[in-house]
């Protein structure tokens, strides 16, 4: 969850530590901080975000140091707890993502031995294990050090007078960057992005160390390669490009991206995973992811059950890792957008001790789940940088519409239609952003409520659980999204004036059942905000808001509906005057249990 990063060269290493850790405050960013080794190490901290530890910082001079961007696990967020962490002496300082199990029993254990501990975090033990075990040879020590621990880590470890950085990877993610006599260090791409195009994916187990003229990496105690990737991100890619906030760039970039996505997966070839076994057609499969991810997974569930029609299972990745089993075919699809879940790698895991073959959909090249599954599907997204998702589960039905359709039990005729709707999409969803000011409307009524319920069903059921959780997450309004005939079976209890709802009206088999139950809601005086298709004019008179979307075919219509809501939760946030790339208690990439 947390950003590190590491600079060693022949530039001054406080800007850099600063800039880097800027790009990867999605990750984290109750508090942050850098250290800088000269003839004594300086460390500087602060709560909050990059920016304000920045406007504090005297001129520190230097050209090795790490940083660090939090997101609390072990202790609250405080300057005493925030990173990096040193050892007794003030001459080690180690940043950290991840969690260290046992860190109560050696911490306990280094307290007998005469180590003192001034915050409450497992990663301070790391720099009194590495003091513990020096002998002269610094990367040694490391190395002891991490024989310790059990738990996920990823860390990049500093020493006075020593010229070198030495990291570590394990279950959590973490990058070298290759420069012209100086290296990097850091937890995601973006961060490198103004520095260096050349990057090393560290893989688990894997030891790295770094000066400003060498990388060399060590597994299991033995040298190994490591390939160099090169970064087809720009710059740009990553920056704000004129809107407000990074999640307004990224809900209008959408039409690209479905765009890009079709058009990789045709141009390569792709679908690359045979879900098909031994050719003999799209057998039941399982389908597995967490969050946003989920929530894609769930309207890939109704896409293949509709078009191959064939049995599917979507389910949390994080509880399948307690209870589930992987009887579906032995194939499964696991959704994870930055590739580093750790809920999605623990689920892989189990899936593969149980002879599953495993496909992974995933945005980020080179990240974990690629070496770990059997197949790949890429996303075209490009980097998303606000914590919230939106052009990740675009791009992820997407994908999804592509695995089904080359099984889909249809004629041609209909199949030529479906393939038509694809690639008319881009338009579609360019039509409800040119018509975002009256979402933005809508949005502005619903900013004065403290709950909301969001009721879809059929296909468009996940994007009301999807919409629910877009608005909790950045506007701080409670809300749930349920299937429209849900609400009678205990949340009406909720409703009355107060309480809005925000139903997702298509035209299909469910319209009559849903327009059932915006009647049942209005009868007990809640409002309703309506999305509907255009030339439908049953909402009128009935519902209090109403937004129209492009009239495409219904198993299109999640893509269209999550676009509104994506607006919807983004304006929504803003007339409430939230800090919406960065919402708080969140970070983008959950590499924690």
């Amino acid at each position: 969850m947390c950003g590190i990063v590491g600079y060693i060269g022949q530039k001054r290493a406080q800007p850099i530590l600063l800039n880097c850790l800027s790009k990867l405050e999605y990750r984290g960013y109750d508090s942050c901080g850098i250290a800088i080794a000269n003839s004594n190490l300086q460390i500087y901290k602060d709560i909050g975000r990059v920016k304000a530890l920045e406007k504090t910082l005297p001129l520190v001079k230097g050209t090795v140091g790490i940083g660090h961007t939090r997101w609390a696990t072990h202790g609250e967020p405080s300057k005493i707890n925030a990173h990096p962490h040193s050892d007794c002496a003030g001459r080690i300082a180690v940043v950290h993502n991840g969690t260290i199990n046992n860190f109560q029993e050696l911490r306990e254990r280094l307290a007998q031995e005469g180590h003192t501990f001034v915050s409450q975090t497992d990663t301070e033990i790391l720099a009194h294990l590495i003091e513990k075990y020096l002998d002269g040879d610094f990367t040694a020590a490391v190395e002891k050090a991490l024989g310790e621990i059990e738990g996920a880590y990823t860390m990049i470890a500093m020493m006075v007078g020593e010229p070198r950085l030495v990291a570590a990877r394990k279950d959590s993610p973490l990058i070298v960057g290759i420069g012209d006599r100086e290296n990097y260090f850091a937890s995601d791409v973006p961060a490198l992005l103004d520095y260096t195009s050349r990057v090393i994916y560290l893989e688990d187990g894997d030891i790295a160390v770094v000066t400003a003229n060498s990388v060399a990496v060590r597994s299991n105690g033995c040298p190994i390669d490591r390939e160099e990737h090169k970064i087809t991100w720009s710059v740009e890619d990553a920056q704000k490009a004129g809107y407000e906030h990074f999640m307004l760039k990224e809900i209008h970039e959408q039409p690209r991206v479905i765009r890009d996505t079709l058009a990789g997966y045709i141009s390569a070839g792709e679908p690359m995973a045979d879900l098909a076994g031994d050719g003999g057609g799209l057998n039941s499969t399982l389908i597995l992811a967490c969050g946003t991810s989920y929530h894609a997974g769930l309207v890939g569930k109704y896409i293949i059950e509709k078009l191959v029609d064939v049995p599917v299972r979507a389910e949390m990745a994080d509880e399948f890792v307690y209870s589930g089993q992987a009887t579906a075919g032995n194939r499964a699809i696991v959704l994870t957008q930055s590739g580093e879940t750790l809920d999605a790698l623990k689920a892989i895991k189990k899936l593969k001790e149980e002879g599953c073959r495993v496909t992974a959909v995933t945005n980020v090249v080179g990240s974990t789940v690629t070496r770990v599954a059997d197949r790949t599907i890429y996303l075209r997204a490009g980097p998303e940088i606000s914590v919230a998702a939106t052009k990740t589960y675009i791009a992820q039905l997407i994908a999804l519409y592509w695995l089904a359709l080359p099984y889909a039990k249809v004629d041609i005729k209909k199949l030529d239609s479906l393939v038509m709707g694809l690639r008319q999409l881009p338009g579609n969803v360019q039509q409800v952003l040119d018509n975002e000011e009256a979402v933005a409307a809508c949005a502005r009524q619903l900013a004065g409520y403290d709950n909301v319920f969001f009721i879809g069903k059929g296909i468009n059921y996940p994007v009301a659980m999807e919409g629910a959780l877009k608005l909790k997450e950045i506007s701080y309004i409670h809300a749930e999204g349920y299937a429209a005939g849900e609400l009678k079976h205990g949340p009406f209890a909720l409703l009355g004036e107060k309480t809005p709802v925000v139903a997702i009206v298509t035209q299909d088999n469910t319209h009559e059942a849903v327009t059932t139950s915006i009647k049942e809601i209005k009868a007990r005086h809640s409002p309703v905000l309506a999305i509907v298709g255009e030339g439908d004019e049953s909402m009128a008179g009935l519902a209090d808001m109403i937004v129209t979307v492009p009239a495409i075919d219904p198993l299109f219509s999640p893509v269209v509906n999550s676009v509104v809501v994506q607006l919807l939760a983004y304006f929504t946030a803003k007339e409430r005057g939230c800090p919406i790339d960065f919402p708080r208690n969140l970070a983008k990439s959950v590499t924690v249990e």
